[in-house]
This record gives C-alpha cells, sequence and structure tokens, in this order.
C-alpha cells in the first residue's frame, strides 16, 4: 500500500540527505494528538511516512517526518501550508504541519488504496478507458491547484493515487522555481503514456527510476499505439501532443473539460473526434495538431483536384491525337500508366508505411547453443501462428542467466531483404532480459548451426540486452537505409515463476517493416 510522499524518483529536498535519529516508535504520540500506527515506508526524498491516528477526531491520518526540522524542512512545510488551501475531491487533504526543530512533519489525509506505479506494476498497462478516467481525475485536482496560482510540480505515477474506493487522487505537492503550470499539463501526458505502456518518458515527463518510454534507435519516443496495441487513435494523438514540447500545452481547465468528454461516454469510442481544446479567450479552437491536420487535408485536396486536372487535360489531348492517328486510346493509356518510373519520383510514389509482415512457420525456428537439448525446436511456428494461448515454452531453469549457455532465442528468416521498423514480442510474463540481432544467413537447423548463430549475429543496438518491463517487448534500432533478412531475438535472462523456476513462454512475434 503506498501513501503520500510516493513522488518523483529524483525529487529530494535541496538540503541534501536527510540524517535520521530519534526515531519513532509504533504507539507514540505527536503534538498530543496523532497517535503512530505502522510505519509505512520511506519516501524519494528519506523521509518516513507511517499510518496513524488523530486521537481527538478518531479518523485515520498518514503523517510524514522529517529528520533534523528546522530550516531543512521550510520547503516541505511550506509546500503543505499552500496545499492545505487548497480543498477538492481529487487532492489529498492535509491536516497539520509541524516544527519541532529537531524533527518536523505533515499530517495528511490517509488513503487506502494503491499508487498508480503499484497498479500497473502488479497488472500490466491499463485499459484506455481506465488511463483516461485516472488523468481526468488528476487534471481536475490539477486545475483547482493552478486556479490559486500555484502549482503542484510533482504529478507522478508514485504521487497519483487510486482507492479502494475508486477515488483517484494526486498527493504530495513540491513544486520548485523550475516548476509551471505547463509542466503539470505536460505530466498528465505522462501520466497517460504510463498508464497506457508501463513506460515513463523521462526526457518529456522528468527523469524517475521508472522504466524510460519505448524509443527507437534516435532516442525518440515510440506512441502508445506502437508500443501496445488497441490504443484509439484519439487518445494516443492526445497523449503525445501533450508530450510534445513544441506544441503548446493546454490549460489544465480546458484539458480537464476534454478528458470529462472522453471520461463521460457510455462507450470508448476508438476514434473521438479531433481535439476540442479552447483557447484561453474562450472560443472554440483546436490544438495545433489539429490544425495541421486539417491545412494538410485541405492542400491534399487541392493537389488532388490540380492533378486531377492535369490528368484530365492530358487525356483530353492525348484522345485527341489518338484519334488523328488512329491508335487505341485505352491501350495507350495503359502503357503511359504502367511506364511511371515511381524510383525517379512520378505520379503514385507515395512512401510505404510500416505493417505487420506475414510470417509463417519455415520462417522460424528455435536457437538453443549446443549444451542444449534442442527439445524446444518444434515450437518455433507456435510464435507465429496468431494465437496468444499458444508459443514457444522455455525449459524451467535454476537461474535467471541459463547457467550453462549465454542464450536461447528465435531465429527469423523473411525471405529476402525487408526494410524493418521494429519487432514486437508478447510472453507470459514481464521480467526477460533480450535483444535484438542480426546475421547474415541461418547456417542450418542443427547444434552446430545453433552455435554458428549464436557466435556470428550481433546486435542491432549498442547498449545491451533490455529487460522487458512489461509482457510485451518493443525492440528497435534498424537503419532506414539497410534492409534485413535474418534477425535473432535473443533472450539472456529469465523471469521466475511461481514454482521458483526460471522460464517464460513467447507467445507471438510480429516484425513490422515496408
Amino acid at each position: 500500500m503506498t501513501q503520500v510522499g510516493e513522488g518523483q524518483e529524483t525529487a529530494a529536498d535541496e538540503a541534501g540527505p536527510v540524517m535520521t535519529f530519534g526515531a519513532p516508535t509504533v504507539g507514540e504520540v505527536l503534538a498530543e494528538r496523532y497517535q503512530l500506527e505502522e510505519h509505512v515506508n520511506d519516501d524519494s526524498a528519506g523521509r518516513q511516512v507511517w499510518r496513524g491516528i488523530d486521537v481527538i477526531l478518531r479518523r485515520p491520518v498518514a503523517v510524514v517526518l522529517r529528520y533534523p526540522g528546522g530550516d531543512s524542512a521550510t520547503e516541505m512545510l511550506q509546500a503543505a501550508v499552500a496545499a492545505s488551501r487548497v480543498i477538492h475531491p481529487n487532492l489529498v487533504g492535509v491536516y497539520d504541519a509541524i516544527d519541532e526543530e529537531a524533527r518536523a512533519y505533515v499530517v495528511r489525509e490517509w488513503v487506502d488504496g494503491q499508487s498508480l506505479r503499484e497498479i500497473v506494476a502488479g497488472e500490466g498497462p491499463l485499459d484506455p478507458a481506465r488511463a483516461t478516467a485516472i488523468a481526468h481525475s488528476i487534471t481536475d485536482a490539477l486545475a483547482a491547484v493552478h486556479a490559486t496560482g500555484m502549482v503542484h510540480g510533482n504529478v507522478h505515477p508514485g504521487t497519483t493515487l487510486v482507492g479502494d474506493d475508486g477515488r483517484v487522487v494526486l498527493a504530495d505537492a513540491r513544486a520548485d522555481s523550475s516548476d509551471s503550470t505547463e509542466s503539470d499539463a505536460r505530466a498528465v501526458g505522462g501520466i497517460l503514456y504510463f498508464a497506457l505502456t508501463g513506460h515513463w518518458p523521462h526526457a518529456e515527463a522528468g527523469e524517475s527510476g521508472l522504466p524510460d518510454a519505448v524509443r527507437d534507435g534516435s532516442g525518440t519516443i515510440a506512441a502508445p499505439r506502437q508500443a501496445r496495441a488497441g490504443i484509439p487513435a484519439y487518445l494516443d494523438d492526445l497523449t503525445m501532443d501533450l508530450l510534445d514540447k513544441r506544441i503548446a500545452a493546454p490549460e489544465t481547465a480546458v484539458l480537464a473539460a476534454e478528458l470529462a468528454r472522453l471520461d463521460s461516454q457510455d462507450e470508448y469510442e476508438a476514434d473521438a473526434g479531433p481535439l476540442r481544446f479552447v483557447t484561453g479567450g474562450g472560443g472554440d479552437g483546436e490544438s495545433p495538431r489539429a490544425a495541421r491536420k486539417i491545412v494538410l487535408g485541405i492542400g491534399a485536396l487541392l493537389v488532388i483536384a490540380v492533378i486531377g486536372l492535369i490528368f484530365g487535360i492530358r487525356a483530353i489531348t492525348t484522345s485527341s491525337e489518338q484519334a488523328q492517328s488512329g491508335g487505341n486510346p485505352t491501350q495507350q493509356g495503359a502503357g503511359q500508366q504502367q511506364g511511371g518510373d515511381p524510383a525517379a519520383g512520378g505520379e503514385g510514389t507515395d512512401r510505404a508505411q510500416p505493417k505487420k509482415l506475414a510470417l509463417t512457420g519455415d520462417m522460424v525456428r528455435i536457437v538453443d547453443p549446443p549444451t542444449g537439448d534442442r527439445s524446444d525446436v518444434p515450437e518455433g511456428p507456435l510464435v507465429v501462428d496468431g494465437e496468444k494461448d499458444t508459443g514457444w515454452d522455455t525449459q524451467g531453469f535454476n537461474q535467471a542467466k541459463f547457467h550453462n549457455k549465454l542464450g536461447m532465442g528465435v531465429l527469423i528468416n523473411l525471405g529476402e531483404p525487408r526494410t524493418l521498423s521494429e519487432v514486437r514480442i508478447d510472453m507470459s510474463a514481464p521480467g526477460a532480459v533480450m535483444e535484438l540481432r542480426t546475421g547474415t544467413g541461418d547456417p542450418g537447423n542443427s547444434s552446430a548451426g545453433d552455435d554458428q548463430v549464436a557466435k556470428t549475429f550481433t546486435p542491432l543496438a549498442d547498449d545491451g540486452p533490455k529487460r522487458a518491463e512489461g509482457s510485451r517487448a518493443v525492440l528497435g534500432g534498424f537503419d532506414p537505409d539497410t534492409q534485413y533478412q535474418y534477425l535473432l531475438v535473443w533472450i539472456t535472462e529469465l523471469p521466475q515463476a511461481e514454482d521458483g523456476k526460471y522460464r517464460i513462454t513467447v507467445e507471438e512475434i510480429e516484425v513490422h517493416g515496408v
């Protein structure tokens, strides 16, 4: 159970590390009123978080203690006093702030429930409707804070609490001079991204100990829809707009209204329409992305009209010339269409968009180096059969790193060189460590061939294998100017199963490219 004080992993009091002495004990009563019941945890700034009882009002409270008090606790106390002035159902209530010099403490509302960080860690990414509802509640709270002229400054999956009764509350305001209402609004984009993908966008929403957003080889953030299937396009656009610092962030009151529109739908729509943000003056308007889409749409229509006019004139001219020469207009027209050279930039040269490539069982196989018994080999085709309830079940090992070999994997032969964008791997559980490797050929489906693959295939990325924080891993880093035929999904560590053994099921592998 998480309570207040679970903020940004890098956020710490400017006074430096906290020195603890004279630790409080269960049953101790602070300020002749707040009885300590249980030490819950220590927050990211080194402060102790306790569950307690207000013995006068007989209600549970959370007590956040800092050692020492005095000047070093000024920031914490000032933030608590400021937060106590804002009353909102989606904000954790602040009841008291006391400085005893040797120690200082803040008394706050106790919330029975979990943080968003804990929920995603236990359940995996949330469905779009639930993610929207949580973001709506947090944005409502921020709008109330901003209406008073204050900034929260610590919007994060650890400060986003979901009560057992379903209430969503924001805790632990801790703004400094670098924070702003804009950074709070962008952090809502981070909350959406984390809820939808299980990753926190460090560069866009603030550094954290949480796993960073999915990125390509150049460091560009992947949209939620690229990291996970089933996310509506509109919600994907909204999340990415909030994280894009080139696009002005909306006021939180405007953002709250837009999220309320989505949250109130009986059934979450796949396409909820254009962004409905309004300007500060209160008139109807669109977000920059929506405006760009409208401009591009009008421009595309104009281009189509011009091209149609040109082709119409050409057709009339050609028909006239052919009628004079006695030629067959149908055959002549077909010849002209087929004679265009897309590589030379003629008509119809739109660049192909990446898509899921069709894979068959004979295009994949299990790679198990010589120390293995290769008993898994027949299960290779199951990772591309389109069924999540079948897959490659690794054997159970006594340790995560296989003990007797460097790893195991799935070799994919695309049949011909292709331009690729990413590889998606669905697994039975999070925690596997893996990387994507490439090679020039398959030396054969044998122990010797497996050994050769393990030794000669080289990693696609330079930063080594990565641990999959969720049950889906997205591997990229492909050079857009290079084509690939042979890929190796290489697993170097396995997660621990309930029986104590280390194993995983690779349920499905998708390769995306053109």
